[in-house]
């Protein structure tokens, strides 16, 4: 079944976008802002913290990209108001990175200036290999300025380890995730144990330097992994969090927050669903068979 649903994935351009809307609202809170609040109110009323993602990502004119930092200082406003147990994440091409660096560096200080008014953290998202440095580069730029914010590392490309080996020496606040796009065999490890490897050295880099942590993942040997590691570095609950998508394996999410752990979801939300909600398809080729057994009249 997974070789057909890894078939299904590369059809998937073809389905029409209602059908595949159909399935993607188990990843994606809604369209628009008031959807994502109440899907993070729900969450914070059973302990869970989110992180909230206006989708949209490769803008390529300035008026867009002030869009998009419109909507993200509307967000910052929605958690102040609503007294929510959440933070944003940012994707930078949407802010103007592939278009002009000083434009997007400057949409990334109103927001994170904003942010600092209300006491919010913020976390600057990791995208495809293209922009991996650039984004590494606004990151330390915006963090020497303000210490509220983050950045996500990749564990799937070979340079991670010794990316986080400079960012552990400024403290940085890190999310640790497997990676999603899909990048060459030179610069990206491509065995699901190759993977794995790498997750768990990184893991270890950032406790031995007592970073904190977003553990992103739903990978039973990475949640053992960390377990162990927890515990060998004796960890207390502050010091890093479990990090899952909406939608995804909520009973070990369960388990997890069981467990007295600190868990965070992402919430996405946004009109720019689409190319999200195909990526999540491409990681999880089994979401993808469920299309196909609706489509023919299964999963009645």
């Amino acid at each position: 079944m997974n070789i057909l649903n890894k078939a299904i994935v590369k059809t998937l351009p073809l389905i029409p976008k209602p059908i595949v809307r159909k399935f993607a609202n188990k990843y994606i809170a809604g369209d628009t802002l008031n959807d994502a609040l109440e899907v993070t109110k729900k969450l914070n009323a059973k302990g869970i913290m989110t992180t909230m993602d206006v989708l949209g990502e490769d803008v390529f004119n300035k008026t867009d990209a002030e869009n998009a930092k419109i909507e993200c200082l509307k967000l910052i406003e929605a958690i102040e108001k609503n007294k929510l147990n959440a933070n944003q994440s940012l994707k930078l091409t949407s802010l103007g990175l592939k278009i002009d660096y000083d434009f997007c560096i400057q949409n990334i200080t109103d927001i994170l200036a904003t942010a600092k008014k209300y006491g919010q953290f913020l976390r600057m998202d990791m995208e495809d290999s293209s922009v991996t440095d650039i984004t590494l580069k606004a990151y330390e730029e915006a963090n020497s300025r303000f210490s509220h914010c983050g950045i996500v590392i990749q564990s799937y490309l070979r340079r991670s380890y010794d990316d986080v080996a400079r960012l552990v020496k400024k403290g940085a606040n890190i999310r640790l995730c497997k990676g999603i796009y899909i990048e060459p065999e030179a610069i990206a490890y491509k065995k699901r144990e190759e993977v794995q490897e790498s997750y768990l050295k990184i893991l270890r880099l950032i406790f031995e330097n007592n970073c904190y942590v977003g553990i992103a993942t739903h990978d039973d040997v990475l949640i053992e992994g960390a377990y162990k590691l927890i515990k060998e570095f004796g960890k207390k609950n502050d010091e890093f969090e479990f990090q899952m998508l909406l939608g995804v394996r909520e009973g070990l999410r369960d388990r997890l927050l069981k467990d007295g752990h600190r868990v965070r979801i992402y919430v996405p939300f946004g009109s720019h669903w689409y190319g999200y909600s195909i990526r999540r398809f491409k990681e999880n080729p089994q979401v993808a068979g469920y299309i196909f057994k609706s489509l023919f009249g299964g999963n009645r």
